[in-house]
């Protein structure tokens, strides 16, 4: 039997190696490759896009590398995870750079305001940086072996608003609740960063890779 294979897309943003080594350590049996090359997409069983930074530059990394059309398709049929950018990208429209995304989940990202006040009445900072509860909205296999308000590792400035509430997996709270992760069919993506959230992003990592949607 051949062995599975996984392809982190590489378009020059976003925290690659460590994804990849975390990916490796959850599923040692699978065959993980960090590539930008569009065939390489195409061959894969699983399809990783993570993403750091600004969305108008990732876009735009995106369509230079010919990698638009591919993860299209990756995203019809495949087990695929978007992590931080890589989920906000798989929305219609981004109000960072006034950026358009891939419309495969319909909805927009938007920036947290500006003077947002927590429970303790503190001003809370732009960007979102740290460690937060997640709320999973519904039963999911990406959630397998993780609590209710378990905490992830966050550091972003905009976040998703899908339309359709279905689509909402889990979300945490910064001023207000928002969505922190989607699912939807073979698509699942998270805002905050499995590879740097210790057990519980090693956990979400695994059942991602041990998902049959």
């Amino acid at each position: 039997m051949s062995r599975m294979r996984v392809v982190v897309v590489d378009y020059g943003m976003g925290n690659l190696r460590s994804v990849a080594k975390a990916a490796e350590h959850v599923a040692p049996e699978a065959q993980i490759v960090v590539s930008g090359d569009p065939a390489e997409v195409a061959r894969a069983d699983r399809v990783i896009v993570p993403g750091q930074g600004a969305m108008h530059d990732c876009m735009r990394e995106f369509l230079a590398r010919g990698l638009h059309d591919e993860v299209l398709r990756a995203a019809e049929s495949k087990p695929f995870l978007g992590i931080c950018v890589g989920m906000q990208m798989l929305f219609d429209h981004s109000e960072e750079g006034d950026t358009r995304g891939l419309g495969i989940l319909s909805g927009k990202v938007v920036r947290f305001r500006d003077g947002m006040m927590g429970d303790d009445g503190v001003a809370l900072k732009v960007p979102h940086m740290g460690w937060n509860n997640i709320q999973p909205a519904a039963s999911h296999p990406l959630w397998d072996g993780i609590e209710q308000d378990e905490r992830f590792y966050f550091v972003h400035s905009y976040y998703c608003v899908p339309d359709k509430v279905a689509d909402t997996a889990a979300q945490t709270q910064y001023g207000a609740p928002f969505t922190c992760a989607v699912a939807r069919d073979n698509i699942v993506a998270v805002q905050f960063h499995p590879e740097k959230s210790a057990k519980a992003g090693l956990q979400l990592l695994a059942n991602f890779m041990n998902w049959r949607p």
